[in-house]
């Protein structure tokens, strides 16, 4: 009993000195002498004690003991091999109904269109885990992008090297460009992506001057509730605040790689050259002869442009939009089929045009629009492409606080609420020619109208609703998607359409008319009806 005892102590002191080796190892400078010294003690000590008591072990392994001994060394190997497991293939899984952290699915498809190669250098210290694993879940959705970490206090001399002083700073290369990073979020990595990749920044323009959202105000309020005195649809009071802000929109803008500016067209010096897309968004006033002039010429020379323009407003706007063959009407839609909670003037859209702007694009509402028809004569070189309608029992009303159908004024649906429009010289002269063609005419080219060849190929996009795009609305639903889709469209960037920048609301419910009537008859009808029957029938077998 007392060899036993002596002998374990020495395996104690063995199993001590091992670990003494490991440790001298990890946190010792230069003690390779030390540790292999201590490691050779261990061993010998550990391999004496185990001869010495081979007789105590050997009893010990027999029976039950055994038995739990070897299951409790064959967990503590699995456990091991699946921690070594895990260290070579990693595996997330995300939880959280926002999918808080997982990279947004417009972010991976914007990182897998990226063909350049891209070199980022992140400099952390140990409090930035969350924003090191961000960095390696987005270059692993793309494999011509690669990573470093360094920490500048454990590598002062690339950090000098570099130009970093602070942890958190993340260096972008790509193609001899290079661009410095200091935001920690998605939004903010992903824009530097974006501009290190493309060299330049586009610019989004909009008009200022005529009542306009301001894209720089985050002002919003609650448009659910009639009586709190605002409204764009059927009510008639009005409150005097600041107007609708567009900050959201211009957020999400911004992180793709947009640069915004507001363009005052009548002061000295405006100029829409630089302009990448031009965004006329819910103007209140109508615009001067001067203005109207240069948008005109912005347009007849390449440029592309956004109109939102909400029902009974008069903008002046109407011969730059008869040049690509669209008319305005003066009313406003009703829809009583699809609508958005209670509001008939609010008409909701699931069911769109094919087109590459509305490609599985969710639900989106529209509170108080205007319908849009083709002109009655069609410019030649222009094409139109309605993307968004109306039910089929939709119509316009002429009058703001009536929702009835006035005969003779009134339009019946399905109504357009949204189009795309190009003008391009050469496609509807070549059109024209295969069309003689096959028709078997020879083509006399004299009494045809032909397009304009002093104006360039462009392209605008035209909605009867701009609120759906303001602070108020842009985050339910589709309705920021199908701006930024928009923009994207017009920006030649259809690599884009789908991002937009994440957002992280209160959750809540948001349904059609028809939805919220088939709930309440679900919920409060037949629920409790089939009860009852359940009820009554289980008492009428027991009785």
């Amino acid at each position: 009993m007392e060899n036993s005892l002596r002998y374990g102590l020495f395996l104690i002191a063995g199993v001590l000195l091992l670990a003494a080796s490991l440790f001298a190892s990890a946190l010792i400078v230069s003690s390779s002498f030390l540790s292999i010294l201590l490691l050779i003690a261990g061993l010998g000590l550990c391999g004496f004690s185990l001869y010495q008591l081979r007789i105590d072990v050997m009893q010990l392994l027999r029976g039950q003991r055994g038995e739990l001994m070897l299951m409790t060394v064959g967990m503590l190997f699995l456990f091991s091999a699946i921690a070594w497991v895990s260290s070579l293939y990693s595996a997330r899984l995300d939880m959280t109904a926002a999918g808080e952290h997982s990279l947004a699915p417009q972010t991976v498809h914007m990182l897998k269109s990226i063909s350049k190669p891209v070199h980022i250098t992140f400099f952390h210290d140990r409090g930035m885990r969350e924003t090191v694993e961000l960095y390696q879940q987005i270059v692993e959705q793309n494999d011509k992008m690669t990573i470093e970490f360094f920490d500048p206090m454990l590598n002062p001399s690339q950090a000098k090297l570099l130009g970093v002083e602070f942890p958190g700073t993340a260096l972008m290369e790509s193609e001899g460009r290079k661009i410095t990073v200091n935001g920690p979020t998605e939004t903010d990595i992903a824009n530097g992506i974006l501009r290190v990749t493309q060299g330049k920044q586009q610019m989004a323009c909009f008009t200022d001057g005529h009542g306009e959202p301001d894209p720089f105000s985050l002002e919003s309020h609650d448009h659910t509730e009639g009586e709190a005195g605002h409204a764009h649809g059927l009510e008639t009071k009005t409150v005097a605040h600041e107007n609708h802000g567009m900050a959201k929109a211009r957020n999400a803008l911004e992180a793709m790689n947009y640069l915004v500016e507001k363009v005052a067209l009548m002061k000295s010096g405006a100029d829409l050259s630089r302009c990448s897309v031009l965004l006329v968004i819910g103007p209140s006033l109508p615009f001067l002869p001067g203005e109207i002039k240069i948008v005109d010429s912005f347009l007849h020379n390449g440029g592309n442009a956004l109109f939102l323009i909400d029902p009974f407003v008069k903008t002046g706007l109407d011969p730059v939009l008869a040049e690509y063959s669209i008319t305005l009407d003066d009313g406003m839609v009703i829809d009583e089929a699809s609508h958005f909670w209670a509001d008939l003037s609010a008409p909701a859209v699931t069911d769109y045009n094919r087109h590459d702007i509305t490609a599985r694009l969710p639900l989106t509402f529209f509170p108080g629009v205007r319908a849009i028809f083709p002109a009655a004569t069609k410019v030649p070189g222009t094409s139109v492409r309605p993307m968004i309608n109306s039910s089929g029992k939709s119509f316009t009303t002429p009058v703001k606080n009536s929702a009835d159908f006035i005969n003779g004024k009134s339009r019946n649906g399905p109504l357009t609420l949204m189009v795309s429009a190009g003008f391009n010289p050469k496609t509807e002269s070549s059109a024209a020619l295969v069309m003689q063609e096959l028709r078997g005419e020879k083509s006399t080219g004299s009494n045809e109208p032909k397009p304009d060849s002093t104006r360039k190929a462009s392209r605008i996009v035209v909605g009867g609703d701009s609120d759906f795009a303001t602070n108020s609305y842009y985050h339910i639903l589709g309705n920021g998607a199908l701006f930024l889709n928009t923009v994207n469209y017009l920006a030649a960037r259809e690599n884009l359409i789908g991002v937009e920048a994440r957002t992280y609301d209160l959750p809540y419910v948001s349904m059609t008319n028809t939805q919220m009537k088939g709930t309440f008859i679900m919920s409060l009808i037949l629920v409790p009806m089939l009860m009852a029957a359940l009820g009554v029938a289980v008492w009428w077998r027991r009785r």
